[in-house]
């Protein structure tokens, strides 16, 4: 049966004592109501009796996290949603393959989260979440292993079976969430397993793909514009020269590197998987093939090698991977800053500072100083790193023992899953918007970027190898004083042989290895 949407609300906070509630609006084809009068339906878990709007896909243990935990309204990233639902998907696939569970079970169970995968895989309205994400309601800030999500997801899928089969929603057949699709499995180690499989795709398909377009615009314009030797500048004064494709070529390499980083933060990821260990690490009630089979299928499904974690116990106890990786973009991060930031600065004018640059104009910059336009774009990548600077704060403290880890388990992993997803989205989404709005359309200002070369006093740099350090240095504050350029100074006095002097004040000389000048910082 399959899984239809519209746009509809979010879904109803109701309690067993709130019979009339106004229900949600359905996004789902479902049976009938069970409570036409109210739109809920009556369900139990463990614990009871509870209300629960009649169209929703979640039941009973789902709509009491709704309730226990109104904190901040965000919930749980689509991304990792989607990884959670895959990885049910390959836990039943691989408890058939064992002979853990019934064939027909396991089958109903794929069906159902391809079904789900399919339907999230069609795009949302820009901006919008999916309409899918109303079934999975529960706010990011709920028990620190993830389990009300993990029942949430058990849930779903459980009635998306039953919708396949005819049955009513919430009748637990012929699937049911925990007895069947949570088989062999422990809140413990699937949503750990779910945010390593969400990070691990989310930068092998989006950042590592974003990071290297970046490297390649920036590349590009390396080389288009290497021959043009411009003044370095270093504790943002005059230093030697430099051609724009040297410092160009610094950016596209920071680029790579940092393509370089986010693949590795995704081996740290994919390679510790926690499945298999179910609740304290030690894989009770799973088959002990279960982890690496559910790793080889979900490397198989994912285009990305899983690996089971050598130690489940290290693996569930700490999150020291997340961490790491989140360290890596905060990396990226910073790398981004030092491009973004040099490229405002080069752009800073167009008549009162450097204007080596023209950034694209993209919008009006000020609301009472017409025809003044900003280097928004340079400004909004920088404060995605800040985000993702204060990302990995969060990130750390979840991480920690005492805070987060605690024995046998980490019980922060909700915020630490969103907010390793956040700055995976965060800094692809920067980089993009950073090549098409920027990058992509800057233009060199040749003139005045060669203008200032001759009028640099660090020229004198070529020249202390000939008459010594301390008289170049009297050459660069005499010329100062007196307003000349190096070269107009020495001829005047006679420092240097006329063509001598040429060949040491060569700009584009002194930009290659070999030529005179540079020398330390």
């Amino acid at each position: 049966m399959p899984v239809t949407t519209k746009k509809k609300s979010a879904p109803t906070r109701t309690s067993g004592s709130q019979k009339s509630a106004k229900p949600a609006a359905s996004t789902l084809r479902v049976p009938a109501p069970t409570v036409p009068t109210t739109g809920q339906r009556r369900e139990t878990d463990s614990m009871g009796e509870m209300f629960v709007p009649a169209d929703a896909l979640y039941g009973a243990t789902t709509q009491r996290a709704v309730l226990n935990f109104p904190v901040s309204f965000r919930t749980i990233p689509q991304a990792q949603i989607e990884a959670h639902i895959l990885l049910k998907k390959c836990c039943a696939e691989a408890n058939a393959e064992l002979g853990e569970l019934a064939k027909d079970k396991a089958a109903a169970i794929t069906a159902a989260c391809d079904e789900l995968l399919a339907e999230f895989a069609q795009p949302a309205p820009f901006g919008m979440p999916h309409p899918l994400m109303r079934h999975f309601p529960i706010d990011v800030f709920q028990t620190g292993s993830g389990t009300s999500t993990n029942m949430n997801v058990n849930e779903v899928v459980a009635n998306v079976a039953s919708q396949r089969a005819g049955k009513a929603i919430g009748s637990k057949d012929p699937v049911h969430p925990n007895d069947h699709v949570n088989y062999g499995q422990s809140s413990n180690d699937t949503y750990p397993s779910s945010m390593q499989i969400a990070g691990a795709l989310r930068i092998a398909h989006k950042l590592v793909p974003a990071l290297e377009r970046l490297a390649k615009a920036l590349d590009a314009k390396a080389k288009a514009w290497d021959k043009v030797v411009k003044i370095g500048r270093t504790h943002l004064m005059d230093a030697t020269p430099i051609r724009v494709g040297q410092e160009f070529s610094g950016y596209a390499a920071a680029a790579r590197y940092s393509a370089d980083r986010a693949r590795e933060a995704c081996a740290t990821l994919a390679l510790n998987m926690p499945i298999g260990g179910t609740a304290v690490g030690t894989g009770i009630n799973a088959h002990p093939k279960f982890g690496k089979t559910v790793c080889a299928k979900l490397s198989k499904a994912a285009g990305v090698k899983f690996a089971e974690a050598p130690n489940h116990f290290e693996a569930q106890s700490t999150r020291d991977c997340v961490v790491d990786a989140h360290a890596r973009l905060k990396t990226i991060a910073v790398s981004l800053t030092k491009i973004a930031n040099d490229i405002r600065w080069l752009g800073s004018g167009p008549r009162c500072g450097l204007f080596e640059l023209s950034l694209p104009a993209t919008q009006p910059g000020s609301s009472i100083m017409p025809g003044k336009v900003n280097p928004v774009i340079c400004e909004s990548v920088m404060m995605v790193a800040c985000q993702v600077v204060g990302n990995d704060a969060a990130v750390t403290m979840g991480g920690l023992g005492g805070v987060g880890s605690l024995l046998e388990l980490n019980v922060a992993m909700p915020v630490l899953a969103e907010r390793l997803v956040e700055s995976i989205d965060l800094l692809a989404n920067a980089c993009h918007m950073f090549c098409d709005k920027c990058i992509d359309g800057l233009q060199l200002n040749e003139a005045e970027a060669t203008a200032t070369v001759e009028k640099s006093l660090m020229m004198c740099t070529s020249l202390a190898p000939v008459i010594g350090y301390d008289n170049a240095a009297k050459v660069a504050k005499e010329a100062f004083k007196s307003g000349e350029t190096v070269r107009q100074y020495a001829l005047r006095n006679n420092l240097v042989e006329a063509k001598q002097l040429s060949k040491l004040l060569d700009a584009t000389s002194m930009t290659k290895p070999g030529g005179k000048g540079p020398g330390g910082g």
